[in-house]
């Protein structure tokens, strides 16, 4: 059975957080040589019975999808991990269950990703979404562009809006999903539901027993019901080191967890390594604007975080977007991904390059990475004084704050 990549999110709420502010994040644990970009779509009315063409399979578009900002593996159509305008965060986890994941072509996790964000305005509207195109189209295909071997997987995802959160987790089209509003919660690769249950598909419970799994004389326990044997215990040590922080989570306190190697939440191992990262800032209060981190580079340790910020207009950012190859790319034919093509765009190039400078002159390298971190620094004081600002934040403001702060990096690094 297929290795699940060790991702993490979490999401932080009041009175664990300061100032009022929801604050979420992800570790994106992919293939090591896998490349993420950071891509902008603008919110877009769409004609009456038209497609939208997914990763694999085409399904119906709706009127209208709002604007999101995606970090994504550069060869499918969905995304690990992204936000909207509304203030929807998603992310999505690979897992493994009792029921094997289809290797048939559908919708993977990452295009349910998308799509919530493109179509829920509410953390509990996207889970609406998710679940009903899971009803629909199921989940299957390979997560992997590897045309060696298909490696499928179930999915679990983290839903967050300014007020609450939802965890949903999936075995095939069954879904359960806890309603989260306050506290600190991970999710990893692993099942981690228990007896919450605040939604489920209708025929769960029954699909369980009809499999053997449940008896029906015990409670309904999701993880030990539907887990490979042992593997529905705790995987988060994150969430220690957040806990923690008791009312003191910032933002900074997410990034340093997502930085942190030894508690093995930033993943760089053999086979997999964390590609990309996000955080993003909730203020509960509706006048302040969401503020989303995006590193659109590998590993967050070497790494910084760009703040963006969704206006009308907003400047797109070719820099951290990945070559379009069209019907001409592998992934589009059959069989698919007889080739790989070159992804990398021009700040993983340009940071792959500083990479293998600094591991030549390690003196070099932890100059240039306090350079990094005090731009990143100054990024962080600017946002929070849009935070605590009694003034309306003027789009033309930070139109293209995440266009600049990438052309920073990318100058610092040559």
């Amino acid at each position: 059975m297929a290795v699940a990549p060790p991702s993490y999110c979490f999401v932080a709420f009041p009175p664990r957080t300061k100032d009022g502010l929801v604050v979420f994040g992800k570790n994106s644990a992919r293939p090591r040589e896998e490349v993420q970009e950071v891509v902008y779509f603008a919110a877009a009315a769409h004609d009456p019975g038209s497609k939208v063409e997914c990763t694999y399979i085409a399904i119906d578009q709706v009127p209208k999808t709002h604007a999101i900002m995606l970090s994504r593996p550069a060869w499918l159509w969905g995304a690990e991990m992204g936000a909207n305008e509304h203030g929807v965060c998603i992310a999505n986890e690979a897992i493994t269950t009792r029921e094997p994941a289809s290797e048939t072509e559908a919708l993977l996790g990452m295009d349910l990703v998308r799509l919530g964000l493109e179509r829920g305005a509410t953390a509990k509207e996207a889970l609406d979404v998710i679940v009903s195109l899971l009803e629909e189209h199921g989940q299957g295909g390979n997560y992997y562009e590897d045309g060696s071997s298909c490696q499928a997987f179930q999915s679990a995802f983290l839903i967050v809006d300014r007020a609450e959160a939802w965890v949903l987790e999936t075995v095939g089209k069954y879904w359960a999903a806890e309603k989260i509003t306050e506290g600190v919660k991970c999710i990893c690769n692993q099942l981690s539901l228990t007896t919450k249950i605040d939604a489920e598909h209708p025929e769960l419970r029954s699909y369980a027993e009809t499999q053997g799994w449940w008896t029906g004389d015990t409670e309904f326990n999701f993880s030990e019901v539907f887990s490979l044997a042992e593997d529905h215990l705790s995987c988060c040590s994150g969430q220690e080191s957040l806990e923690k922080q008791e009312g003191n989570i910032t933002v900074q306190t997410m990034m340093d967890v997502l930085r942190d190697k030894a508690s093995g939440v930033c993943v760089d191992s053999e086979t997999f390594l964390t590609t990309a990262s996000i955080v993003s800032v909730l203020p509960q209060k509706p006048s302040s604007p969401c503020i989303h981190y995006f590193t659109g580079t590998p590993d967050p340790s070497r790494s910084i975080f760009k703040p963006f910020i969704f206006v009308d207009d907003v400047k797109l950012v070719p820099k951290v977007q990945s070559p379009f190859l069209g019907d001409d790319d592998p992934v589009k034919k059959k069989p698919r991904f007889q080739e790989r093509p070159d992804r990398r765009h021009e700040l993983y190039k340009a940071h792959e390059q500083a990479r293998s400078v600094t591991e030549n002159d390690q003196d070099k390298g932890q100059k240039l990475m306090r350079i990094m971190l005090d731009l990143e620094r100054q990024g962080l004081e600017a946002m929070e004084d849009i935070l605590t600002s009694t003034e309306v934040l003027h789009p033309a403001e930070v139109v293209d704050l995440f266009y600049d702060c990438v052309d920073t990096e990318i100058k610092f690094f040559k």
